[in-house]
């Protein structure tokens, strides 16, 4: 299953922290993080594995989203800064809306990332 991580930088530290609660589950062979690039060097400083996809101001999101439409990524964990305006929001909300489109769980900050997580730890 690939997995989605995004964390806009107020989140990153979260993100982190979250990765690490979680390391059972997202270190499974069965689990391939993809993420934002300075998200993803986080997570690889972390000692995970992740492929990386452009900033998210550089395209980032919108790679993602691509694979969302072409159904290779079936879960977005995305820690969005609700308090700060972004340059790039228009791509977040595409993001957004490509994950409605196509059914894909999306979580926007960690209580719901958690359950998505516990969702699947049962499997």
């Amino acid at each position: 299953m690939e997995i989605a991580i995004i964390a806009h930088d107020a989140k990153k530290a979260d993100m982190v922290q979250f990765l690490n609660k979680n390391k059972e589950i997202l270190l499974r062979e069965s689990i391939k993080l993809i993420a934002t690039g300075t998200t993803g060097s986080k997570a690889e400083s972390a000692g995970f594995k992740v492929k990386k996809m452009l900033s998210g101001p550089q395209g980032g999101d919108a790679q993602i989203a691509g694979r969302v439409a072409e159904g290779k990524t079936k879960m977005v964990l995305f820690f969005k800064d609700p308090l700060s305006s972004h340059a790039h929001e228009s791509d977040v909300n595409m993001l957004l809306r490509v994950c409605d489109v196509h059914n894909i769980p999306l979580a926007t900050n960690e209580a719901a990332a958690q359950l998505f997580l516990n969702a699947i730890a049962i499997e």
